[in-house]
């Protein structure tokens, strides 16, 4: 099955800028995240398809990439690498290739080639995201063999290559044309290894389970990433190693939504409250908080409570808590609390201006569009 464009996927044009591509992935991660959709597998093949629609455009090389070659730009079996996406330059590629068919200046790739680097997801939740917390994380990995030192050798020595006499490759005539390429034995190195490890059959690395410590700063959010220098993959014959890159992912919490470095809670209020006042007892991520809800409060009214928000984890600044109300209406109500309200309404249904004025206001909206249409 094709797969769908990524700008459609998380449904923002072309041209969308960090800020929408982010809150746009927002939305469909918590709309489709599998906590809130357990057994729906549709749910969760959106959740991942919107993960890898955003792992690409959040990356300013991978979006590059992926607008000018499409998903064969982003493609690790397209191209060649871990991550997805052509990570070298262009011109090197052509450069090789006909530097090789003309015997013109073909690079020999005798630089060993450091390890390949990782990513590690590690999801948390909102309030150690927020505060920070300390994580033990196990990540399998290529590791420098024990036996040899990741030399790839028993004894730690090589020798020229006598394939191609240490120079790293080999040239071959195809009719008119000479063709140089990489050479097969030392695969570019120019030397090769006299009594490989047993351990690591002379690669010089084996497979591991490696257990880190991860720090998490207070204030990460969602698809922030910690790297880690040196904890990748081990490099091929005692190379230096490539860097880990652990991606936070946030859980969805059951009462905040958090947009940067401010959070949001929708706070549902009783009839009574609403039209004569009072205080809910409020929750945060510090602790609890009295809110005071004035007379004749709408519903929808958004109250802001300064500083209980998150503290960014670039700046000192903290961000707000934001807080919607939303009038509940009363449900199961007795005989007795049904005509007790019938009461109330009728007291003031001949002074409904003045008491239901959005009402009053929209009605009279009403009757002036009719008249127009019948005019």
């Amino acid at each position: 099955m094709a797969k769908r464009d990524y700008y459609e996927v998380l449904g923002v044009e072309r041209g969308a800028n960090a800020a929408d591509i982010k809150k746009a992935y927002r939305r469909l991660a918590m709309k489709h995240h599998p906590d809130r959709n357990p057994d729906d597998e549709a749910a969760q093949q959106k959740f991942t398809e919107a993960q890898e629609a955003y792992d690409v455009l959040k990356d300013d090389q991978k979006r590059a990439a992926y607008d000018q070659f499409g998903h064969a730009g982003v493609d690790p079996a397209a191209a060649g690498g871990p991550g997805g996406g052509f990570h070298g330059d262009p011109g090197d590629i052509f450069g090789d290739i006909f530097g090789d068919i003309f015997g013109r200046g073909g690079r020999a790739s005798r630089q060993t080639q450091r390890g390949s680097d990782l990513r590690f997801a590690m999801e948390l939740d909102l309030e150690e995201a927020v505060s920070g917390v300390e994580r033990e994380i196990r990540v399998p990995t290529l590791g420098v063999c024990k036996v040899c030192d990741g030399s790839g050798a028993t004894d730690g020595k090589t020798e020229t290559c006598d394939t191609c006499g240490g120079v790293g490759q080999v040239r071959m005539q195809q009719g008119i044309f000479s063709v140089q390429q990489t050479c097969p034995s030392c695969h570019g190195t120019g030397q090769r290894i006299a009594n490989p490890c047993s351990n690591c059959n002379g690669q010089g690395r084996v497979r591991e389970t490696r257990t880190l410590a991860v720090k998490v700063p207070a204030g990460v959010d969602n698809g922030d990433r910690i790297r880690l220098a040196g904890e990748g993959e081990a490099g091929p014959n005692g190379a230096a190693p490539g860097d880990l890159y652990v991606e936070v992912r946030v859980r969805p919490h059951p009462i905040f939504e958090r947009d940067g470095d401010n959070l949001y809670c929708e706070v549902p209020i009783p009839f009574a409250t609403a039209a004569l006042g009072g205080e809910l007892d409020l929750p945060t991520l510090d602790g609890q908080v009295k809110l005071k809800i004035p007379a004749e409060t709408q519903s929808g009214k958004m109250f802001r409570l300064r500083g209980k928000g998150v503290q960014s984890v670039r700046s000192r600044s903290r961000g707000d808590l934001m807080c919607r109300v939303a009038l509940e209406t009363p449900v199961r109500l007795t005989r007795e609390q049904k005509e007790l309200l019938q009461q109330f309404q009728a007291s003031y249904t001949d002074a409904n201006s003045q008491h239901n004025p959005r009402s009053h206001s929209w009605l009279q909206g009403v009757r002036e569009f009719f008249d127009r249409m019948t005019s």
